[in-house]
């Protein structure tokens, strides 16, 4: 585990602890049951692949650590509804607040206002956010798998499961690609940013795409920002994608993303 990302999980560690005191499990699970009813997460993204097209997730997030705030006049109801409009088949919504200045009112506005399927981003740790985050209304969460151990992992993928949930399981490298593998989850996330550096690359999905199985659903995360990119992702095996921050930082939201799916993706 990188240094931030230590750091991170320690301040998440806080922040569930105080959660806990704030709303018991007991109650947070009523609140999860009375969530508008689940929208298939994965079932989007293959429809969109099986229509020839790019599996797009778009990403809703008001700051990010390296960057700083993204899009002053914030508004997740808006963004949502351009996205959608754009042909976008899934959101992904931050609702980590120290680093990227989320909440969950964020991922409820979005999900209230687009029909689209949302996956709550954020550094899933423990079980109790796994219930927070159907309560929000999330259909999908992310593990980050360099952050967890292959018992965390399990366990959050199965809480997850219990729910009805997908789950996007995140990897950056060979070897946390091959404890990804062991769980049940169809959807593998390949980061190319690397953890240390920061960098992104491509290439790194292009590598660890023809280690992965043909029954799981590949989404390349980061570093794509035009229809090449896409293009080449999707001949590496990668035909579901997440983008965020270079749409964000567009004036027109809907335009920018319309343009990144301008060449359609064939099989």
């Amino acid at each position: 585990m990188s240094d931030v990302l230590e750091e991170i999980c320690a301040e998440k560690h806080r922040e569930i602890a105080r959660a806990k005191q704030a709303k018991p499990l007991a109650a947070l699970e009523q609140a999860a049951k009375r969530a508008p009813p689940l929208r298939g997460f994965a079932r989007a993204l293959d429809q969109a692949v099986k229509s020839q097209h790019s599996g797009l997730i778009t990403e809703i997030k008001k700051a990010s650590p390296s960057g700083g705030t993204i899009r002053p006049d914030f508004k997740p109801a808006e963004l949502a509804r351009a996205y959608e409009q754009a042909g976008a088949a899934c959101l992904s919504v931050l609702t980590d607040a120290p680093y990227f200045q989320g909440e969950p009112a964020h991922l409820i506005a979005a999900r209230a206002a687009c029909g689209l399927p949302v996956l709550r981003k954020d550094f899933m740790l423990d079980t109790y956010q796994v219930t927070e985050a159907r309560a929000m209304g999330a259909d999908c969460i992310l593990l980050i798998l360099a952050a967890l151990t292959d018992a965390e992992a399990a366990a959050l993928e199965a809480a997850a499961r219990g729910w009805g949930m997908d789950v996007l399981a995140e990897v950056h490298d060979e070897a946390e690609l091959s404890r990804a593998l062991k769980l049940k989850t169809r959807l593998i996330g390949i980061n190319n940013r690397n953890l240390k550096t920061l960098k992104t690359d491509l290439a790194t999905s292009e590598a660890l795409a023809k280690l992965v199985p043909s029954n799981r659903l590949l989404v390349s995360e980061s570093g794509i920002s035009k229809p090449a990119d896409v293009a080449r992702l999707a001949q590496a095996g990668a035909r579901c994608i997440l983008v965020g921050e270079v749409l964000l930082r567009q004036h027109d939201v809907a335009a920018a993303t319309r343009a990144l799916l301008a060449q359609t993706v064939g099989a």
